[in-house]
């Protein structure tokens, strides 16, 4: 590709965006053209006449479709979030005019690690919506693992991420945010069983921070993990059968059924903290404000208490 002259500014039109994260999405020239509404040529066209603007190659070409280039990957991220400030740009606009602030509405797209969509977003969804009923929220449940609800955000596909923070998982550079609450683990075991810590220990991918597995290292009663889950729900499943014990956080324990005792871990427990990341864009607007006000008001009311936990 001929290099191009940073001096001079280099435009891209909202549909040129449009085709390029078309095609990322869609993995190929031909599928991109029939969700634009377009023809083949015009996308390939319009692909080949970004490159050239911008001076690197978007995509791999090859019989199986096409590819984003690690360069291409940026392209399409930053691609998709100024599509959606264009949006806010438009809903934004159109509700000052009908007043001096009017109230937020529109899409209000949501990543979450499955414990906090289940236990942490309803609540406040519900006061959310009923406040401001012209927003329209989504959630997508993501696995806190590799780039996780940050990555989701990054990568301009939803608007706030609702993930976990800590030394191991800081909020990204790119993106901003903050802590919402810090929930312990206990021990969970079988209801009435003698011995509990002569159980085998059931854990998922998803469940700690290098922190957390660094207390557990030190706890020489903690056996390494000899059962395997896919998720939380599969963990109180399989221990709920007898079939272990777990070291789980408060979200994961909400609602947790009573054929399952939850004992605390004491002092010096280990603690997970969870928060918000959105972009700095998109940090300012309506309706991700409204939705962290939200969250930061049932703060004191999530669930890191249990009454049947015992010391």
């Amino acid at each position: 590709m001929n290099t191009v002259d940073l001096a001079h500014t280099v435009d891209l039109a909202p549909q040129e965006l449009r085709t390029l994260v078309a095609v990322a999405e869609e993995g190929g020239f031909s599928a991109a053209a029939v969700r634009l509404g377009s023809t083949q040529s015009a996308v390939s066209h319009a692909v080949r006449g970004m490159e050239r603007k911008l001076g690197v190659v978007l995509f791999e070409r090859g019989r199986h479709g096409a590819r984003p280039t690690a360069a291409g990957e940026r392209a399409v991220a930053h691609g998709r979030r100024v599509l959606r400030m264009l949006q806010v740009l438009v809903a934004e606009t159109r509700g000052a005019g009908a007043g001096e602030s009017g109230p937020p509405a529109g899409p209000l797209r949501i990543a979450a690690f499955r414990s906090a969509a289940l236990h942490l977003l309803p609540p406040a969804l519900e006061r959310l919506t009923a406040r401001y009923p012209g927003i329209e929220a989504s959630v997508t449940v993501v696995r806190e693992v590799g780039p996780g609800t940050a990555g989701e955000v990054a990568a301009g596909r939803v608007d706030i991420g609702i993930a976990t923070i800590g030394t191991s998982s800081p909020i990204p550079p790119e993106l901003v945010g903050d802590v919402l609450l810090e929930e312990p683990y206990s021990l969970v075991h079988p209801a009435g069983h003698p011995d509990p810590r002569s159980l085998p220990l059931v854990d998922w991918t998803e469940n700690c921070t290098s922190y957390t597995r660094e207390w557990w290292a030190a706890q020489e009663w903690l056996p390494p993990a000899t059962v395997r889950a896919e998720d939380d729900g599969a963990v109180l499943s399989m221990v709920s059968s007898g079939l272990g014990m777990a070291v789980m956080p408060a979200l994961s324990l909400t609602g947790a059924p009573l054929t399952l005792q939850i004992t605390d871990l004491g002092p010096r427990r280990p603690t997970r903290q969870v928060g918000y990341v959105t972009t700095p864009e998109l940090a300012g607007t309506a309706a991700v404000r409204a939705l962290v006000r939200e969250l930061r008001a049932l703060r004191p009311r999530v669930a890191v208490s249990d009454s049947r936990k015992s010391e």
